[in-house]
């Protein structure tokens, strides 16, 4: 049975062997994100236990996240934390490691050791969007709908979704899609690859738990060691990514002899 581990600010960590499921747990507002709601998840990401393989990021109710709580645009913003308008007036100095503990949040999905899973329904808008492109693969049910919406507010996606959105959809797509602000629904999500997998939504959990399964039937060793070589190879040129390849197989045929450092 999954054990509860961490709950905080609309965040639930549990955790079941080698899997831990990351629960949006704010479904009367959508899931929508607040810093609070950031600094959770970062919590929740230090709070892994060291034998956990897959981390699966789900919301409840018919949203996976419906964005950023509308209270940040209010002139008050959220109980004891800045508002637009008060950071507006900060110097960059000031801003700058404010916007750097916000993506905190955004970042450790990717970890070498980890293979993360966003299982997306409903709406995945602005922040709810970066935090499905922060993880490794997605799994969205048929009623999905993305849209990065910032560029309408004047503002832009500042939550490390740029990079991956590039990545998965190529430069022009991605500007397209950022500069309208339209929604991407499920048909063009699994086309473009921005979604690994479309099931339909009382298939969801069950999709995932597949994928997770499928993902768990590999030795962890060989999972990571692709896993980097995959991440790695945009940033080697063909030489330096041949050699990585030999380099990794031999830490595998050592671990596979016994002869592991």
């Amino acid at each position: 049975m999954p054990t509860p581990q961490f709950e905080q600010d609309g965040v639930l960590l549990t955790v079941d062997g080698a899997v831990a499921t990351v629960t949006l747990a704010n479904a009367a507002k959508r899931n929508a994100q607040s810093p609070a709601m950031w600094r959770a998840l970062e919590e929740a990401g230090r709070q892994l236990p060291g034998d956990v393989r897959v981390v699966v990021l789900r919301g409840e109710g018919v949203s996976f996240s419906a964005g950023l709580d509308r209270k940040a645009f209010t002139p008050e913003g959220f109980e004891d934390e800045p508002s637009f308008l008060d950071m507006a007036g900060w110097p960059a100095e000031d801003l700058d490691p404010v916007i750097a503990a916000y993506q905190r949040a955004f970042t450790w999905w990717r970890r070498s050791d980890l293979i993360s899973i966003a299982a997306v329904q409903g709406h995945a808008i602005g922040a709810g969007f970066q935090l499905a492109l922060a993880c490794d693969l997605r799994v969205c049910a048929d009623d999905v709908q993305f849209a990065m919406r910032e560029p309408g507010l004047g503002l832009v996606p500042d939550l490390t979704g740029t990079k991956p959105l590039v990545e998965l959809l190529g430069y022009a797509r991605a500007l397209e899609i950022c500069a309208t602000g339209r929604f991407v629904q499920a048909a063009e999500a699994e086309r473009s690859g921005l979604a690994n997998l479309v099931v339909p939504v009382a298939e969801l959990e069950g999709a995932v738990s597949d994928l997770t399964a499928a993902v768990l039937a590999a030795p962890r060793g060989a999972v990571i060691e692709t896993k980097a070589l995959l991440a790695g190879s945009a940033s080697r040129t063909p030489e330096e990514q041949y050699a990585a390849e030999r380099e990794a197989q031999g830490r595998r045929l050592r671990e596979l002899a016994g002869q592991g450092d």
